[in-house]
């Protein structure tokens, strides 16, 4: 089962999802995210049924390091993940877990990172559609020329996430 709850955040409100049997995290998304019924879907098929709102010790634990992030007091998460994608996806996802906190890194980065040099679309169609935003924080891959570019919870939300950690490392 895939218990669920609402956690609203600086940069919006997201849906947060763990799954009941092995405590992993499979979901933190924004809600009005256009990958959000997709990444359900594959959810229910992989974990099972949803139960909303149902706390567990799992849950409590990401809902506190989130706490702790929003604060300026966590640089770093120690959670265990459990997204659901291809091979290809997780390659991609567990590079994004390397970039250091106020750090970015360009989408051609990620792509030799995970031995495509050339699959940079590839790479961005990955991070895209990465089902553990913040955790896996997509939002510190930028364009090559250093610009913003896509991000599910929207550019606006892209850049409080790196104000706020280029903030800390500043202080």
């Amino acid at each position: 089962m895939l218990c669920t709850r609402r956690y609203i955040s600086p940069v919006g409100e997201l849906m947060l999802g763990v799954d009941s049997i092995t405590g992993a995290l499979c979901l933190c998304d924004w809600i009005d995210n256009r990958h959000y019924d997709w990444n359900m879907r594959k959810l229910i098929a992989t974990v099972g049924p949803i139960v909303a709102d149902q706390e567990s010790s799992a849950m409590t634990e990401v809902v506190s390091q989130l706490d702790q992030y929003f604060a300026s007091k966590r640089m770093a998460f120690d959670l265990r993940l459990g997204a659901v994608g291809t091979p290809f996806r997780h390659r991609v996802w567990d590079a994004l877990t390397t970039i250091p906190y106020g750090m970015t890194m360009s989408y051609g980065a990620v792509a030799r990172a995970v031995g495509c040099p050339l699959g940079f679309q590839a790479v961005a169609a990955a991070v895209g559609a990465n089902p553990i935003s913040i955790i896996v924080p997509c939002h510190r891959v930028i364009g090559s020329d250093g610009s913003l570019t896509g991000f599910a919870g929207g550019l606006a939300a892209k850049m409080k996430l790196l104000e706020l950690e280029a903030s800390n490392i500043k202080q």
